[in-house]
């Protein structure tokens, strides 16, 4: 585990002010980022285009409208955003419906949220018809609500999703939790004065005052999280 609070700290027994948790879904719950960047190869291949391995930092964790213009702008492919998006979606829905595996420690920090009754929200930049899909999986009754990335005005990194979510379960963002894997998740959380436990998928992200980086779910339990809560920011 990597973090800026010794793991001591966040092991012990916390505080209860642990109000609730918000857990980010591709690369987060479920192994799916690769889906995506999967998908975005094949699609532009048929549009006669190859996407530089590169580009894949740059695309992940972002809100599709970002990410597919990006990769439009990159390799100059003349279709609209608009079109793109559909058939994007269409290919990585192909993907899931093959099956979603699950992140390691995923089903198991689900279970223990709802055994110790922490009302718990899937917060994703996918849109509906992705998480609802998803949801097959991973199961919708583990979730007090789920927020989609078209679902909003603004997504990730805009705090957006997250106030949504802190206000649909009646909760104060200060003392809720975020879990996520890339960088953008962690600012939109960061932004919604959340605190973020941050679970790398593809991309790196660096410790910094007030966030926790750790190697997997596995390394998250309530305690965890309560503590996290209790503990003074900055530290």
């Amino acid at each position: 585990m990597t973090s800026t609070v010794p793991a001591s700290l966040f092991r012990a027994n916390g505080s209860s002010a642990l109000q609730a948790v918000f857990l980010d879904m591709d690369g987060t719950l479920v192994d799916t980022e690769g889906f995506w960047w999967d998908a975005e190869v094949e699609v532009f291949a048929d549009l006669g285009h190859r996407l530089d391995e590169a580009w894949r930092d740059v695309v992940v964790g972002g809100p599709m409208t970002r990410s597919a213009g990006y990769l439009i702008e990159a390799t100059g492919a003349d279709i609209t955003l608009e079109e793109l998006t559909v058939l994007l979606n269409q290919k990585f829905e192909q993907r899931i419906d093959r099956g979603v595996p699950l992140m390691p420690g995923a089903d198991r920090l689900l279970t223990e949220l709802a055994r110790h009754d922490i009302p718990t929200a899937l917060v994703s930049a996918s849109h509906r018809r992705i998480i609802d899909r998803v949801l097959a999986s991973l199961g919708a009754d583990r979730f007090a609500l789920t927020v989609a990335g078209d679902e909003v005005v603004r997504t990730k990194p805009h705090p957006e999703p997250y106030l949504t979510a802190a206000r649909g379960v009646g909760a104060d963002p200060v003392l809720c939790a975020v879990v996520e894997d890339t960088a953008t998740g962690v600012a939109a959380g960061e932004a919604a004065g959340c605190r973020v436990v941050a679970v790398p998928s593809v991309a790196p992200i660096a410790p910094s005052a007030g966030r926790v980086v750790v190697r997997s779910l596995e390394d998250i339990d309530v305690p965890f999280l309560r503590t996290l809560i209790a503990t003074p920011r900055g530290l």
